[in-house]
């Protein structure tokens, strides 16, 4: 069986992996705060897991992973006070716009996705070990934090010196009551604001709500045991919330929190980081709003290998609508042809063997795309030549469908409202009405109507056919 290699941030090295049960791989992922719609920066993060479970899957073991919501942090209790609303009414209907955004994308569910207010009692208890452990103190301000200085292993993901740790996000930094500017809050005081949007609950130290930080570890810790194989997200949780997870989890169990931590890198926009307070955020809803495929989207994430940084561009996401374009077309080509050839059965084997060298090789996606593309090539000009070979189309429909299982780059169905298919089909009745009465002018009409509404034909001797562009 071939060896499978992953990228450590820890170690900085691509390194060999294995589940540790030789079954099961347990990954935590960073999912999304729920005070406003994920934009596609944060989706290229979440399709970069999507490609880590489903590659882990086609290398033979199960997957075990636990994405977060996180329903309380200063951003959702910030938008509820200006709002006037409780946590629970900012984040709820979020939630749902994600999942939403999430089975558009055609990424596969979680195994769990628990919110960070259902699993409190988890994280009073764990800021309860560290405090009995002697790494954790309650301040003057009632809050109680981490002591960098009490964990000497800390910065070994970020390979930052203490010494030059700024005071992490989300933690006042100006508060003269910790022992050190450097340490993070593990529960935070409960303000007044905090109880009038529901956001404090009760502890030994009083009431409050937890970190940030704080979250995620109780969580992982739960569902996925003291020790995870992977945890995920992208680079800009490295430090501080991974350092910070690192930290208050191993200082509580004495174990390795996460045998490997994986990171994607930036979607940019036009050079810049994709960030709502940037102002050039693009979300799903605006995807498919502008009726781009699924299909695209994945093709254009995966063309760039997930630790290179990528630039959405209007180019970009042409180039990846005509890729899926050709692909479905071959996918179609393939589920209607009758039989195949030797050389087919060579292109199948090809495929099979650098697709999977690829993936398997770090989620080299974009090497896995181009063994896709070849091989469509070459396989189109083996079924010019009509051959008769069942068995070898039969292995070329499993080869295209086991890598495509993978990639999930075949436009379907479900890409194309019903309501816009049937008005399309109206639409070019028309035009074939209009061209029997050789009334060129409103079939010319016509045709930009379609063009308006993203549709672009081509009249064949089969007949009209239509899809989607932009």
């Amino acid at each position: 069986m071939q060896e499978f290699r992953l990228y450590n941030t820890l170690t900085r090295r691509v390194e060999p992996f294995a589940p540790t049960d030789g079954e099961t791989v347990r990954i935590y992922s960073c999912g999304p705060t729920v005070y406003n719609p994920a934009h596609l920066g944060n989706f290229r993060t979440f399709l970069f897991v999507d490609l880590l479970r489903r590659t882990l899957r086609l290398r033979g073991w199960r997957v075990h992973q636990v994405m977060n919501l996180t329903d309380v942090d200063d951003k959702i209790i910030r938008r509820a006070a200006e709002q006037g609303k409780t946590i629970r009414e900012v984040t709820e209907p979020v939630t749902e716009i994600f999942f939403k955004d999430r089975d558009y994308l055609r990424i596969e569910p979680a195994e769990a996705y628990p919110k960070a207010t259902d699993y409190v009692q988890q994280m009073v208890s764990l800021v309860t070990r560290l405090v009995d452990n002697g790494v954790a103190y309650q301040a003057e301000d009632g809050s109680v934090y981490f002591a960098i200085d009490r964990f000497p292993s800390y910065g070994k993901l970020s390979r930052l010196d203490k010494r030059e740790v700024k005071a992490g996000a989300r933690v006042a930094q100006d508060d003269y009551s910790k022992e050190n500017a450097q340490d993070f809050a593990l529960w935070k005081a409960a303000k007044p604001e905090d109880e009038r949007v529901h956001a404090a609950w009760d502890s030994p130290w009083g009431r409050g709500r937890p970190g940030w930080h704080l979250e995620c570890s109780a969580m992982a810790l739960d569902l996925l045991g003291e020790t995870l194989d992977i945890h995920c997200g992208g680079i800009d949780l490295i430090f501080p919330h991974h350092e910070d997870e690192i930290a208050q989890s191993e200082a509580a169990t004495g174990l390795q929190f996460a045998r490997f931590w994986c990171h994607g890198a930036f979607l940019l926009t036009e050079g810049a980081k994709m960030a709502k307070r940037l102002g050039n955020v693009t979300t799903v809803k605006d995807m498919r709003e502008s009726q781009i495929p699924a299909a695209a989207i994945r093709r254009f994430v995966y063309g760039t290998h997930y630790r290179k940084e990528l630039n959405l561009s209007e180019e970009a996401l042409e180039d990846a609508i005509a890729a899926v374009g050709r692909v479905k077309r071959f996918a179609d080509r393939l589920r209607q042809a009758k039989g195949g050839t030797a050389g087919l059965a060579e292109a199948t084997d090809e495929l099979v063997k650098t697709a999977e060298a690829a993936l398997y090789d770090d989620l080299n996606a974009p090497e896995a795309l181009a063994a896709l593309s070849n091989f469509i090539t070459r396989a189109n000009g083996e079924l010019d030549q009509g051959g008769s070979d069942v068995t070898a189309l039969e292995n070329a429909r499993n080869a295209f469908g086991r890598i495509n299982g993978v990639l999930e780059i075949v436009p379907g169905p479900d890409q194309t409202d019903a309501s816009l298919q049937t008005w399309v089909e109206e639409r070019l009745a028309a035009r074939r009405t209009a061209r029997s009465q050789r009334d060129f002018a409103t079939a010319d009409s016509i045709r930009q109507e379609l063009a308006g509404r993203g549709v672009q034909i081509e009249d064949t001797p089969q007949g009209t056919k239509w899809r989607l562009g932009r």
